[in-house]
């Protein structure tokens, strides 16, 4: 049985131990091929810098080559970071992915700066950051670079974005708080949850959204998308085994540790009881299991959040468990013909 919502592929290009960056990049494109013959509606890629166990650093270049690689599938961002970029770029750089692969792009913005302090500074090379006020300035200056919609006395007017003219992509607000959701209902544009890592926020981030939303040219009734965190396999016990390595990645970064992607079987002989005790405190949310358990979970999901797509971000050690993964998330949720 057909799922009656589109499902989705999130990609950080994960470097695991023993392998390169050109590796994981290699893997993504793998992996965009499948998902479009498998049938995902879209496919985006996250923007996380000085992180070792993270490829995805630069969105529009990774999404030039994965919207290349295929002809139907929608490729976009999630996100590309508003801190670390001008709009007038974003909008230059998201306009010509659009006019070269026309209806297949996703612009997702996020508002974080997807990494540590001081490599925001160097990517932004200033020690300040966006503040809760001027994000929507920020926001609104790059959705006008797209329409040519400036007021009269805005001081871009004059400033024309060749390539986003008439290319607007599918805009998206990410977010992981009650903010952003906020400010993508007010805007009137359609909404992404990071319930992967942030799911204690789900469900009242996506009612204040509902509640915030107000029509638009864009958009005339509430449309949101949650994004979770999945490990399919065979049998829950295969699947288990398979999601210690992200687990325990989560649980480092929470620590502020930022170490190579590591694999189960390291996982298993360095894990202490501390780590297991902040993997189960961190990883709750996890969606594990073989393919009618986890499609329970996420329809579960999907009602109590009230989203209109699902988005899935799974990460394994070996990329053939990442393929099957999706395979059998594919064939469970009748996205294949």
């Amino acid at each position: 049985m057909a799922t009656p919502f589109p499902v989705s592929v999130l990609d950080l290009a994960p470097v695991v131990t023993g392998e390169t960056p050109a590796m994981a990049l290699r893997n993504s494109l793998d992996l965009v091929r499948h998902a479009e013959e498998w049938g995902y509606t879209r496919y985006w890629v996250a923007e996380h810098h000085n992180m070792p166990a993270v490829a995805s650093t630069t969105p529009p270049v990774l999404i030039a080559h994965l919207a290349d690689a295929t002809s139907r599938i929608r490729v976009g961002s999630g996100g590309v970071m508003l801190p670390n970029h001008p709009p007038l770029v974003v909008a230059e750089q998201f306009g010509m992915l659009e006019a070269l692969h026309p209806g297949r792009i996703d612009l997702g913005i996020g508002r974080a700066p997807g990494t540590d302090p001081n490599t925001a500074k160097a990517l932004r090379r200033e020690a300040g950051t966006l503040t809760v006020d001027e994000f929507p300035d920020q926001l609104m200056d790059l959705m006008s670079f797209f329409t040519g919609d400036f007021p009269e006395d805005h001081p871009y007017r004059q400033i024309r974005a060749v390539t986003a003219l008439d290319n607007m992509p599918d805009f998206w607000l990410l977010g992981s708080s009650g903010y952003s959701a906020q400010v993508a209902g007010i805007l009137g544009i359609p909404f992404a949850f990071a319930h992967h890592f942030s799911s204690q926020n789900t469900l009242p981030a996506m009612e204040l959204y509902r509640e915030r939303f107000q029509a638009s040219p864009r958009l005339s009734e509430p449309y949101a998308m949650v994004c979770a965190n999945v490990i399919c396999a065979d049998t829950d016990e295969r699947s288990e085994w398979l999601s210690q390595p992200s687990r325990l990645h989560f649980a480092r970064i929470r620590q502020g540790l930022s170490l190579p992607f590591p694999s189960p079987e390291e996982v298993a002989e360095t894990t202490t009881d501390a780590d297991r005790r902040f993997m189960a405190e961190h990883t709750g949310s996890y969606i594990v299991g073989d393919p009618e358990r986890v499609r329970r979970e996420l329809e579960d999901l999907m009602r109590a959040a009230g989203a209109q797509e699902l988005m899935i971000t799974t990460t394994t050690h070996a990329h053939a468990d990442r393929l099957h993964s999706f395979e059998l998330l594919a064939r469970t949720f009748g996205l294949t013909d």
